[in-house]
C-alpha cells in the first residue's frame, strides 16, 4: 500500500506488526536453537561417558566379548582396530562395516553429527575415542540417535507457532485499540479546525487533559486560532480606520467643491484649490504610510544589510526638524555608532519619532545616541505632557492617537509610531517607552554591528 494512502493508525499498526513479527521470529529461532543445542549436548554427554568406559576397559587390556544395548535405547557401539576392522559392535549394527572413518586426532576424542547410517534414517550424534597404542590401538564409536531432539524441537516449534500467532494477534488488536484511542482527540481537533471558517475564529479545539503531545498540539492549535482571531480583528480595525481616514479628506474636498459649484459667484477658487491640495497631500501621506506598513508586513520583502553610521542618520533628521523652528532640538547626546540595516527605513523611524516629539513638546526635544557592549540606544524625548502608563502599548497600535480630539493636521495620522516600531523589529531591535521625569522618552534599541547572530532584515 502506498504510504500516502495509509492512515497514521494503519502505518503504526504496520510498523508494530513488522517489528513485533521480526522480534517473535528472532526469539523463536533463538529458543529453538538453544533447545536443539541443549538436548544434543545431553545426548553427547551420555554417549561420551559410555565411550570413556569402553576406552578405559580397552586401555586395561580387556576387550569385551559382547556389547549390550537396551532395547529402548536408540544408540549403537562399534570398536574398530587400527586396520579399520570392526572387532566388536552392538547387536543393532552387527555385521555392518565401520559406520564412519573419522579419527579423533590428537585430542583422542571427537564428536560429529552423521546422517544416512545403516541403522536408520535419523541423524546420530557419534563420539569417537581412541584407546591403546601401536598395533593394539582401537577406536571406539558410540552413537546416539537425535530423533528425540528432532521430536522435541518440532513440538516446541508447533507450540511457539501457535503461541506466537495468538500473541501477535493480541498485540496487534491491543495496539489497534490503543492507537485509535490515542488518535481520537487528534481527529476531534482536525474535525473542529476543519469546521472553523473566517467568521468563527473565536472557536477553539477541544483540549484533552494532561501535558502529553496531543495536549500540547491542542494548546498550540488554540494559540494559533487566538493569534488568527487577533490578526483578523486588527485587520478589520485597520481597514475601518483606513477607510475613515481616507473618507474624511474626501468628504472635505467634495464639500468644498459642491459649495463653490452651488455658489460660483461667492467661490474663492484659490482658497479652495489650496485646501484641496492640502487634503490631497494628506491622503498621499496616508497612502504612503499604508504602503510602508504593507511592505513591513510582507515576509518576502527584500533584505538590506548596509553598514550605517547611525549618528549621521540622526543628525540629518535633527537638521530637518530644526529648519522648521517650532521647538528647540538638543542633540548634544548624539555619539558615533554603527549598525547594519536599511538607511531609508531607519531614517524614517527616527523621523517619525522626532515628528511625534515635536507635536507634543512644549519647548524642547532631546535626542541622544549611545552604545554599550550589546546594543545601540536612540532616545528621543520631549518636555510635553507625557503618556499615561496605561497607554504605553496602545499608542503603538495603528491609527492610535494619544489625543483623539486633535485635528489631523495637529495630531498626525496615528501610523508614525506603529511604522517606527515595525522598522525597529525588522532590524532585530525594539521600540518602547521608558520612564521619564517629564514628557515622553521613546527608545529604539538596535544590535551592534559585531553582535553575533543578528537577525535578517525584512525591509
Amino acid at each position: 500500500m502506498h504510504r500516502r494512502g495509509m492512515t497514521v493508525r494503519v502505518r503504526i499498526i504496520f510498523g508494530v506488526a513488522v517489528v513485533f513479527g521480526l522480534a517473535l521470529v528472532a526469539a523463536s529461532t533463538f529458543l529453538l536453537a538453544r533447545q536443539r543445542t541443549s538436548l544434543t549436548d545431553d545426548i553427547e554427554t551420555t554417549i561420551r561417558l559410555r565411550a570413556n568406559d569402553l576406552a578405559a576397559a580397552l586401555e586395561g587390556g580387556s576387550l569385551p566379548s559382547s556389547i549390550a544395548i537396551p532395547f529402548e535405547d536408540a544408540s549403537f557401539v562399534q570398536i574398530v582396530d587400527a586396520t579399520g576392522t570392526v572387532v566388536r559392535s552392538s547387536p543393532n549394527v552387527e555385521g555392518e562395516p565401520a559406520v564412519t572413518t573419522f579419527k579423533p586426532g590428537r585430542s583422542r576424542t571427537a564428536a560429529r553429527t552423521l546422517r544416512d547410517l545403516p541403522i536408520g534414517d535419523d541423524p546420530f550424534r557419534v563420539v569417537a575415542e581412541t584407546a591403546g597404542t601401536g598395533a593394539s590401538e582401537f577406536t571406539v564409536y558410540v552413537g546416539g540417535s537425535l530423533e528425540p531432539v528432532d521430536d522435541a524441537v518440532h513440538d516446541l516449534l508447533v507450540a511457539l507457532a501457535l503461541g506466537a500467532a495468538a500473541l501477535f494477534a493480541v498485540v496487534i488488536a491491543l495496539t489497534w485499540v490503543a492507537v485509535g484511542r490515542a488518535l481520537r482527540p487528534v481527529e476531534h481537533i482536525r474535525a473542529e479546525v476543519d469546521s472553523i471558517n473566517q467568521s468563527e475564529l473565536h472557536r477553539r479545539v477541544p483540549q484533552p487533559p494532561g501535558d502529553d503531545e496531543i495536549g500540547r498540539l491542542a494548546a498550540t492549535m488554540n494559540n494559533m486560532l487566538a493569534r488568527l482571531e487577533d490578526a483578523a480583528a486588527r485587520n478589520r480595525r485597520f481597514l475601518a480606520d483606513a477607510s475613515h481616514e481616507l473618507r474624511s479628506p474626501l468628504a472635505g474636498i467634495r464639500s468644498q467643491l459642491e459649495v463653490d459649484l452651488t455658489h460660483p459667484d461667492r467661490a474663492d477658487w484659490q482658497t479652495t484649490e489650496r485646501d484641496v491640495l492640502n487634503e490631497t497631500l494628506h491622503m498621499q501621506r496616508l497612502v504612503d504610510d499604508l504602503l510602508t506598513l504593507a511592505a513591513l508586513d510582507e515576509p518576502s520583502s527584500p533584505s538590506r544589510h548596509d553598514v550605517l553610521d547611525l549618528d549621521e542618520l540622526v543628525l540629518t533628521e535633527v537638521r530637518r526638524l530644526r529648519t522648521r523652528g517650532k521647538v528647540i532640538i538638543d542633540a548634544r547626546g548624539v555619539r558615533a555608532a554603527q549598525t547594519t540595516g536599511d538607511a531609508a527605513s531607519l531614517g524614517r523611524a527616527i523621523r517619525n519619532l522626532l515628528d511625534n516629539a515635536e507635536r507634543h513638546a512644549t519647548q524642547t526635544v532631546t535626542v541622544s545616541l549611545a552604545e554599550n557592549d550589546s546594543e545601540i540606544r536612540i532616545v528621543v524625548s520631549d518636555d510635553g505632557p507625557g503618556v499615561p502608563a496605561a497607554d504605553r502599548e496602545w499608542i503603538f497600535q495603528r491609527f492610535a492617537r494619544a489625543d483623539e480630539s486633535r485635528s489631523r493636521d495637529g495630531g498626525g495620522r496615528g501610523l508614525g509610531l506603529a511604522i517606527a516600531r515595525d522598522i525597529a523589529a525588522a532590524h532585530g531591535g525594539t521600540l518602547g517607552l521608558e520612564d521619564s521625569l517629564a514628557g515622553a522618552a521613546f527608545v529604539i534599541s538596535l544590535p551592534r554591528v559585531d553582535t553575533p547572530g543578528s537577525p535578517s532584515l525584512r525591509l
